[in-house]
């Protein structure tokens, strides 16, 4: 993946408008509103719009707390092979449903990497989708998220997942 190749479009929500950007392969990476604007693209080619529609419906299920049908194809290639294999796990955790940074490591067979897990988490390119806010500390607190804690407390809210403060 290629930043100078991705085409990025917004994503209006009743939260914001979410900017998706799309390589050549899928959706590449999700960021949360922060009321900056995706520069103007070329023409978008019809491929990347259907991956549009599919992104948008998936992102604004996601935030009502309803499960996804379906997602466009994922470019996620930015990622390592062991965050890759961190992200394949987090797409497996249904909605409303969560997992410790520890237990994602035993699934991916690296049980002595619960913080490299985290790490992991943070780089998700595409957040909301790659369902990272899933993932608590030990105890079931809520640990860190790349969008910020009040995004990781409202997502996991609106699922009706169970997480203790702090």
């Amino acid at each position: 993946m290629k930043n100078l190749d991705l085409i990025s479009l917004t994503v209006p929500t009743r939260d914001g408008e979410f900017i998706a950007s799309y390589s050549t392969d899928g959706l590449a990476t999700v960021a949360f509103p922060s009321g900056g604007k995706p520069g103007r693209s070329k023409v978008v080619p019809a491929k990347i719009r259907g991956w549009h529609r599919l992104t948008s419906a998936a992102l604004k299920a996601t935030l009502a707390g309803r499960p996804l049908k379906k997602l466009p194809p994922l470019d996620l290639s930015i990622g390592t092979a062991f965050q890759q294999r961190v992200w394949g796990v987090l797409r497996k955790i249904r909605c409303g449903r969560t997992l410790s940074y520890a237990e994602v490591a035993r699934a991916i067979g690296s049980p002595g990497a619960a913080r490299a897990v985290g790490g992991a988490c943070g780089a998700n390119p595409i957040p909301v989708l790659v369902p990272c806010h899933r993932v608590l500390a030990a105890h079931r607190k809520l640990g860190g998220f790349s969008g910020g804690l009040r995004w990781k407390v409202t997502l996991l809210q609106r699922e009706g997942a169970v997480v203790s403060p702090g």
